[in-house]
């Protein structure tokens, strides 16, 4: 069957975290569900529907941003005590609103994620994880990496407890009291936890997880090892999971998965008889989803999928249907209900529209005296800033709360920026100095009325690191702005992986020198974008981090006093020599630097480069024949004349023309990689061979892998 779903806006509270919206349990099978939601504000409130109206049932005082919403309750009863976190605090509320808990945590930090299984809590702030029952302190750990979410398996079901962390650094730590029993790697950052078909599917022990690159995936966590069951690849490159939960939305009997993206788009998986999870519906909203669950709100008998988004809606997508085949008596009725809404909403709007008139003028007026105070407005901005594995690029995503009227961006190093598909925003470009004031970019993006959200594409060169700075200005009065930072890393394109191929060639940086654990993790942080910002537990550590754009490897290894970089491709090995250098010289630290270079990795690295540049000036030889055959084409009225390899290119025209349009520079960036890669194998041995560039690129140009080779060795 079709899966036909209708929009319903049923009101708008404060800017939202993720998992702040729960739909409280219904007390008959087929009545209407409570909504409860809380904010950025701290109001939580509680409402539903009675005639098409959104009811108040309570509302708190504002306070301190709430940043979790979860319904607890005695195991094996209803859900349907309400507990927030917000700050360091948990508050505990009945469903009609009474507060019957304040529990103040002893985290130093605010709390980011929360889970509630009866009476046992568990909480995490950044890099905490705490667990108390009856609010007793019982297990304590500390996490590597940022900690994004935190469910525990159903102890009901499984007599045990198992909290599962789920980590910034592709890892999902599975916990034994305070200690970790084992880690499992997903293909991506979590950013969200749930328990299949909300009670752990069959055996108790299935687990849900999305990533931040969007992804999905399906683990069975057993005593002994994980079992991955199915992964769904992001194919559509949509955004980052933010929210998953099971409904039976089809109405087979099944309970089907309900998606929530942070580019606003809302999916629906079904699952075929293979148990693997299959697309039926999806629908796209302007902003990101922050919290998704299935029930029944508007209507009796008609279920939803009800969702909330970053700027405060509380929206469902309902299987009732907008138009009702009836009689004409009910016809009538029906008409007329629609025609009281809207007269309602018709008054209700030019109330606000005389209200808005009368506040224009009394600030008008307010202006022109002597003693005029004009109030900056605030407003809130969420902003990602990304690395994504498949192109090589980052994703830098802005979303406001209002309209947003430009976004200005600025950058103190070279970078290219990308179409994205889903941008309608007119971009210009204004001229930059580059040599007086380090400004190498200057673009301004005017956004079309209403758009809330803008995403962007950046790709950065390695060995040139800065700072990116986004302008963001809404459509409000008095015009302000805010500004947002982002840090281009040295090794930009560097991702965190967690096994290299340890055969490979390696080149080996060693630092030694009066530096303390904490001083050279900093140093790294400085260089290598995901290496957490605290430093790890233990007096030694080891990152692993993968080439995004050319696949070549790094391991880090440090201790106090010592540091060991390893890397197949000489260039990265230069990088870090020269940061590092420059940011022990700073603080006055003196450095013993000594390397090992290995010949055999040069041609390594040309090889892993060679398929890419080929495909590439390939591509723009192909592009570059397309005006010419078409010509062929109109004169000669058809193709058959043309040699089967033409004909194709005259077939793929529109698909090469506009893959050759998205990888702007691409041909550029290959040839300054092997004229770095050039320059850095002689530099090391303390030549300097700048002069032979020129000849480089005619090599390049005509284009042999084994002449390049051959350059290489005899220069």
């Amino acid at each position: 069957m079709d899966l036909n779903l209708n929009r319903a806006d049923y009101l708008q509270v404060g800017v939202t975290s993720q998992k702040t919206m729960k739909l409280l349990p219904a007390s008959k099978h087929t009545a209407t569900q409570k909504v409860v939601v809380g904010d950025h504000d701290g109001v939580l409130m509680c409402f539903g529907m009675k005639k098409g109206e959104a009811v108040t049932v309570f509302k708190t005082l504002p306070g301190q941003k709430i940043a979790r919403l979860e319904l607890g309750g005695v195991l094996n009863t209803p859900q349907e005590k309400i507990f927030i976190a917000a700050g360091s605090e948990i508050r505990g509320f009945t469903k009609r609103g009474k507060q019957f808990l304040s529990f103040e945590t002893n985290l130093t930090e605010s709390i980011k994620a929360m889970h509630i299984s009866g009476s046992d809590l568990f909480l995490c702030a950044s890099y905490i994880y705490n667990h108390y029952c009856d609010c007793k302190d019982q297990h304590y750990y500390l996490s590597g990496d940022k900690i994004n979410d935190v469910i525990c398996l159903p102890v009901e079901r499984l007599l045990r407890e198992v909290p599962v962390l789920a980590c910034q650094d592709r890892v999902l730590r599975v916990l034994q009291g305070s200690d970790v029993m084992y880690e499992i790697e997903v293909p991506g950052p979590p950013t969200v936890l749930a328990l299949h078909n909300g009670n752990g599917g069959d055996s108790g022990e299935d687990l849900l997880f999305g990533t931040s690159d969007g992804k999905l995936g399906l683990i069975q966590i057993t005593t002994t090892k994980p079992i991955h069951k199915w992964e769904i690849r992001n194919e559509k490159k949509r955004g980052g999971i933010l929210c998953v939960d099971s409904f039976d939305i089809v109405g087979d009997g099944v309970k089907d998965l309900l998606v929530g993206r942070d580019d606003g788009m809302v999916e629906v998986y079904s699952f075929d008889n293979a148990n693997e999870p299959v697309l039926r519906f999806d629908h796209a909203l302007s902003e990101s989803v922050t919290s998704i669950q299935g029930g029944c709100v508007g209507k009796d008998g008609y279920d939803e999928i009800v969702v909330s988004t970053y700027s405060g809606w509380v929206t469902g997508l309902t299987t009732q249907p907008v138009h009702k085949e009836s009689g004409p008596g009910e016809e009538l009725k029906i008409n007329q209900e629609m025609q009281n809404k809207i007269s309602s909403l018709r008054t209700e709007l030019e109330q606000l529209q005389y209200k808005v008139l009368q506040e224009r003028e009394k600030y008008q007026q307010s202006s022109q005296s002597s003693e005029a105070k004009s109030a900056v407005p605030s407003f809130s901005v969420n902003d990602k800033f990304t690395l994504n594995k498949d192109d090589a690029s980052y994703s830098l995503i802005l979303e406001v709360q209002t309209a947003i009227d430009n976004v200005l961006i600025q950058s103190d190093v070279p970078i290219d920026l990308l179409d994205v598909d889903k941008n309608s925003a007119v971009v210009s470009f204004s001229s930059c100095d580059s040599e007086s004031n380090d400004n190498f970019l200057l673009a301004t993006y005017r956004c079309q009325a209403n758009t809330t959200r803008l995403e962007l594409k950046i790709r950065s060169i390695e060995g040139q690191y800065g700072t990116l700075q986004a302008y963001v200005t809404p459509r409000i009065q008095p015009k302000t702005c805010q500004v947002r930072q982002y840090h281009i890393k040295p090794l930009s394109l560097h991702q965190r992986t967690h096994f290299i191929d340890h055969d490979r060639p390696m080149n080996t940086l060693t630092l030694t020198g009066q530096f303390s654990f904490s001083e050279l993790h900093s140093w790294v942080v400085f260089c290598m974008p995901e290496v957490p910002e605290k430093p790890p537990a233990g007096e030694c550590v080891t990152f692993y981090f993968q080439n995004t754009f050319l696949d070549t490897q790094l391991e880090s290894t440090y201790r106090k006093g010592e540091g060991v970089f390893k890397s197949d491709n000489i260039s990265t090995i230069s990088i870090l020599k020269d940061v590092l250098s420059k940011e022990a010289t700073k603080r006055k630290i003196n450095l013993n630097i000594s390397y090992e270079i290995n010949e055999v990795s040069v041609k390594h690295t040309l090889k892993l480069i060679h398929p890419k540049l080929e495909y590439q000036l390939l591509l723009a030889k192909k592009v570059q024949l397309i005006d010419a055959l078409k010509e062929l084409q109109v004169h000669e009225g058809n193709t058959n004349f043309l040699i089967p390899e033409y004909r194709c290119i005259l077939e793929e025209a529109d698909h090469l023309q506009e893959e050759y349009k998205k990888q702007p520079a691409h041909l550029e960036r290959l040839y300054g990689m092997i004229t770095d890669l050039f320059i850095d194998k002689f530099k090391f041995k303390g030549t300097n061979v700048k002069t032979k560039v020129p000849l480089l690129l005619e090599i390049l140009d005509s284009y042999d892998q084994n002449a390049l080779i051959a350059f290489f060795d005899a220069a």
